[in-house]
């Protein structure tokens, strides 16, 4: 038992450190992460609210031969065209017509993270290459599939967002990166069949999880973000 209890002015800074270290990694130690930890994590994590308390969401954590199986049918699939264009995401994660401020912040995140890695916008197999790093979790030791049962509408996926915060949150509290990739939703047929997913649940996202590379000049990358003032009412 903790004789000494944080206060609440520590609790604050630790919470607030937590939240404010978490970056989008894309360079990853190979140090293995004990499953232990990512148990821990992840039960930490399940503490997220959801509507009736119904918890819509389901992990798949994948090591050693699974990841790399997964990783490389992924990979194949997405540097041959031809086979690509035959997987389509089953719902849209971005805008179908993107309109300002939104595909703005899209554009310079991309840019700012191409001109670190000196990839002009004429280097397309650069880009390309550098994209197909998200299927291999970006060498990270450990990578997360989430599913959702497809009977659960929107409000679960609103519970399963704060999650995956949660996921993140609690991977910086124990000295873990992470990042959200959303780019594995196209190949939800190969995810299926490696995993071997029910029918009846529907891929949600993945995430690299491991301790970053900070020798890779990619993690150098803070992305800026709104103030409080541009997107907050206050009402009296």
């Amino acid at each position: 038992m903790n004789d000494h209890p944080a206060s609440p002015a520590d609790t604050r800074t630790i919470v607030d450190e937590a939240i404010r270290s978490r970056r989008s990694i894309r360079a990853f130690l190979p140090t293995p992460v004990p499953r232990a930890e990512v148990e821990a994590l992840l039960e930490v994590a399940a503490r997220a609210p959801s509507g009736t308390n119904t918890q819509p969401w389901k992990v798949y954590v994948c090591t050693g031969a699974t990841k790399e199986r997964l990783s490389q049918a992924i990979t194949d699939t997405y540097l041959d065209p031809a086979r690509a264009r035959e997987h389509v995401e089953e719902y849209h994660y971005y805008p179908v017509q993107w309109s300002s401020p939104f595909i703005d912040r899209r554009r310079k995140v991309g840019w700012d993270l191409y001109a670190l890695l000196g990839l002009g916008r004429e280097n397309k197999l650069g880009m390309q290459a550098q994209h197909a790093r998200n299927y291999g979790f970006f060498d990270a030791p450990v990578g997360l599939m989430f599913t959702i049962d497809r009977g659960l509408e929107k409000g679960s996926w609103l519970d399963y967002g704060m999650f995956l915060q949660n996921v993140m949150v609690a991977a910086r509290g124990r000295g873990l990166d992470t990042c959200p990739q959303a780019a594995f939703t196209q190949f939800h047929k190969i995810i299926g069949e490696v995993l071997d997913i029910p029918a009846n649940e529907q891929v949600v996202c993945g995430m690299a999880l491991g301790f970053a590379d900070m020798t890779k000049i990619e993690n150098t990358l803070v992305t800026e973000r709104e103030p409080v003032a541009g997107f907050t009412r206050f009402l009296v």
